[in-house]
């Protein structure tokens, strides 16, 4: 009864506290920010100069006495006071008006974090003023945001692909049965990228060039038609700036590596799944959430090596908050099934 009378006066709200992106939902109105995850940062001072959008324009454009970071790396805390500040500026613009009650807040982690960890991401919560911060993996609310069956007495495998961590659940009869979490997804194919033009053209880019990359001409899966894309960086060796030409078929090949790596833990999770769920998913198959799923030929290669159906989520960059979203709709039905 109270926590219904709270709701009616509080801004009670979702997040995904992604590695590359902050996504927050607010109860009744939807998505309401979508911001990166990036704070610029004045070297001697620890000044604070800029949040989310702003900041990461700044990456490898700051001058000497300002530090563009990502505070969070891998899905988890890299530096607890610039999360703490970062989460308390998201939190103030979006529960903007003037309110004696703080939001409750629901906050998607990975599936493989530390007991220290999410006492991390919760402490974070609170002191950034939030009432009361229930944490959910990150795979099951995906899976919840990607309209799953998740109830029902079936297997249901969900791939999220983030920016700091891919996430793998086997779900049945609202939990997971099998959870893997590993530190290889969005930031280590854009460091893949990289380190090839590096290697292979004595070129150097930064972060937000080789992203670009990625979105535009990036592939894991032989295309029908090849794409290409001028680059421009500095070459390591005269020092000057410089521009090459690249095909989709060497960025398939730089990212390679990373896929391989992903590839294998899906296999390892479904070796492990009991052999009645493992009979599901034949016809069920493999539901692809976050920015990773939008990779061109992702499903196509996730596909032939599993001999698995694949499909792409409805909206794969919002599932998981649209999962932290419906968590909050409904918190006293789901949460028996959530480890809070």
């Amino acid at each position: 009864m109270f926590n219904f009378l709270f709701s009616l006066f509080s801004n009670d709200m979702g997040i995904d506290l992604g590695t590359s992106s902050i996504l927050v939902y607010v109860k009744g109105q939807g998505i309401v920010l979508r911001e990166p995850s990036v704070v610029a940062i004045e070297k001697n001072t620890k000044t604070i100069v800029a949040i989310g959008a702003e900041a990461k324009r700044m990456l490898g454009k700051t001058p000497a006495n300002i530090v563009a970071i990502r505070p969070l790396r891998n899905g988890v805390i890299a530096d607890f006071e610039v999360t703490e500040t970062m989460i308390r500026y998201f939190i103030k613009k979006v529960h903007n008006r003037q309110s004696l009650l703080h939001p409750r807040i629901v906050i998607g982690v990975p599936s493989g974090i530390t007991e220290v960890e999410r006492r991390a991401v919760r402490e974070s919560a609170m002191q950034a003023g939030a009432r009361e911060v229930f944490l959910i993996e990150e795979p099951l609310a995906a899976a919840i945001g990607a309209e799953i069956p998740i109830q029902e007495p079936q297997g249901n495998m969900i791939v999220d692909i983030g920016g700091g961590t891919t996430e793998i659940a086997v779900l049945s009869l609202g939990g997971m049965v099998i959870a893997k979490s590993i530190g290889v997804a969005g930031d280590e194919m854009d460091e893949a990228i990289i380190q090839h033009f590096r290697k292979k053209y004595n070129l150097l880019v930064g972060e937000n060039t080789a992203e670009e990359v990625k979105i535009k001409i990036g592939s894991v899966f032989p295309l029908e038609e090849e794409l290409s894309l001028e680059v421009k960086g500095r070459d390591q060796v005269a020092g000057l700036p410089k521009t090459i030409k690249v095909t989709s078929e060497e960025v398939r090949q730089a990212l390679s590596e990373p896929m391989r790596t992903i590839t294998e833990l899906i296999k390892s999770t479904l070796e492990e799944t009991p052999a009645e769920l493992s009979s599901d998913l034949v016809d069920r198959g493999i539901v692809l959430s976050g920015g990773g799923a939008l990779l061109r030929g992702m499903n196509d290669l996730i596909s032939k090596e599993t001999e698995l159906p694949v499909k792409i989520a409805k909206d794969p960059l919002t599932c998981v908050v649209y999962g932290t979203g419906k968590y909050l709709e409904e918190l006293d039905n789901l949460k028996k099934y959530v480890k809070i």
